[in-house]
């Protein structure tokens, strides 16, 4: 059998390729752009497939520990799929007697059978992009197996984020605001970068710091120094080494979240980043602290105090200060929504069929038009159910606990530093999906994809690579 990294590293070439380019076609949240995004990651996949058929890769461990969260994902791709199969009318009267009155409506009681989906086509194309996130966590850890190959996946997903922050902070100083080819018609003053809203650039840095700071930890090793001249020169060495230049990119995009306003944005980061960096201190064993201690409190003083107040996290508090239930309606869709969702809490209402469902539900004082819930766990209960729900959350709980697991047990620096990217990202998204709706834009869904799988690399990776 041939060298299995040498055989896929055309695939895991594109593979990277990707993630840099998933971002730039505002998030690919338009239907030429996540197309497109689809028709690339199921190519990379099916080409590793026709490599394992013809005997020229194996299954990597990381993949095998994972094969329970797999087979989460699949269960629920096939409660999506049950959504727009045509079902008896006994059946669908039992697991969803709205969807029977919707048809009463409009006068299709009389069929033999009915779809559960108020909306096929859009459940259709959500199925297509949630195969494509599923194809992504694959491709993750099929790919990713040398610790060259991690350690350069972080450092893409850094350069990208930078990218991101670099961009939105000449939009803002400069008054050229210009996303992806486009004058920006939205969100003027404040950092975008190349997506459409700025809570989902911010949603995008997030995970990236998230990435960058476990990088990072991952090079906080070394001996403890004895005496004054070893720790001059050790703060000297570090000074002058790559690492001094990572950070320095972590402090810029820190400046691009700050940018973006994002009040849910900046407090989930934060927050995420504190609760991480406790865990970590906490659960790290045989391991100098000094050197984790002395980065974790800078991100703190550097980031909050000096970085925050030359760009703006003051307008951030004050954006905080200013919130209020009078002024805010995404609390008010969120009790409309729990409405809608009593009314399909099996197997909801179809994948992607919120924004036509959810005005049958909206109160007249509500403003505007919500195509989204502002809640990544509202929409995902009314489109999939109570049981949708319940699959996603498992996944993404026995990921926490797969990435909080490897901090405690792994003794390679570097596979602690993907788990603490992987308890910093997925904390920090979870926090700001309550009230956002970052999980419903590709690129965003896709970077959570590849934390989840770098949570399981961080345990999978076999231990004589220690």
């Amino acid at each position: 059998m041939g060298n299995s990294k040498n055989n896929t590293s055309l695939i895991y070439g594109l593979f990277l390729a990707f993630l840099v380019w998933v971002p730039l076609p505002m998030g690919s949240n338009r239907a030429w752009a996540w197309s497109l995004a689809e028709v690339w990651v199921f190519a990379l996949l099916a080409w590793w497939l026709v490599l394992y058929l013809r005997g020229t890769v194996v299954v990597p461990p990381a993949l095998k520990k994972a094969r329970f969260v797999i087979a989460l994902y699949c269960g629920w791709l096939l409660l999506v799929v049950v959504q727009i199969v045509p079902l008896p009318i006994s059946v669908v009267e039992v697991v969803s007697p709205a969807v029977l009155a919707v048809a009463d409506r409009a006068g299709d009681v009389q069929r033999e059978s009915i779809l559960l989906s108020l909306d096929v086509y859009a459940t259709q194309a959500f199925l297509l992009k949630s195969l494509m996130y599923l194809s992504v966590f694959l491709l993750s850890l099929l790919l990713l197996n040398t610790r060259e190959r991690i350690r350069q996946a972080l450092t893409v997903l850094v350069l990208v984020g930078l990218f991101q922050a670099v961009l939105g902070a000449m939009m803002v100083f400069t008054g050229y605001e210009h996303g992806f080819f486009f004058e920006k018609d939205s969100y003027r003053g404040v950092a975008t970068g190349t997506f459409v809203n700025r809570n989902h650039l911010a949603g995008h840095l997030e995970m990236v710091l998230a990435a960058g700071i476990g990088l990072l930890l991952a090079d906080t090793g070394g001996g403890m120094a004895i005496s004054w001249r070893q720790r001059l020169r050790n703060l000297t060495q570090w000074l002058l080494s790559p690492k001094m230049r990572l950070r320095i990119y972590l402090a810029v995009m820190v400046i691009g979240l700050v940018l973006t306003h994002s009040r849910m944005g900046n407090t989930a980061f934060f927050s995420s980043l504190l609760i991480a960096s406790l865990i970590w201190l906490l659960l790290t064993k045989k391991t100098p602290k000094g050197p984790a201690v002395f980065l974790l409190v800078s991100l703190f003083v550097i980031d909050i105090y000096i970085v925050g107040a030359w760009f703006g996290i003051d307008k951030v508090v004050e954006r905080l200060e200013k919130t209020s239930v009078d002024s805010e309606t995404r609390d008010e869709v969120v009790q409309y929504g729990i409405e809608y969702f009593k009314d399909f809490p099996y197997l909801g209402s179809g994948g992607g069929t919120f924004y036509s469902v959810f005005p049958a539900y909206r109160g007249e004082h509500v403003a505007g038009f919500y195509d989204q819930a502002h809640n990544d766990y509202l929409q995902m209960a009314v489109e999939t159910g109570g049981a949708g729900l319940f699959l996603l959350g498992s996944m993404v709980v026995l990921s926490f606990g797969a990435a909080f697991w490897s901090i405690y047990r792994r003794q390679h620096s570097l596979y602690r530093g993907l788990g603490f990217a992987g308890v910093m990202g997925i904390l920090s998204l979870m926090i700001h999906s309550s009230v956002d709706f970052n999980l419903q834009i590709p690129a965003n869904a896709v970077y959570f994809m590849i934390l989840l799988a770098f949570s399981w690399l961080a345990i999978g990776m076999p231990r004589r690579s220690e």
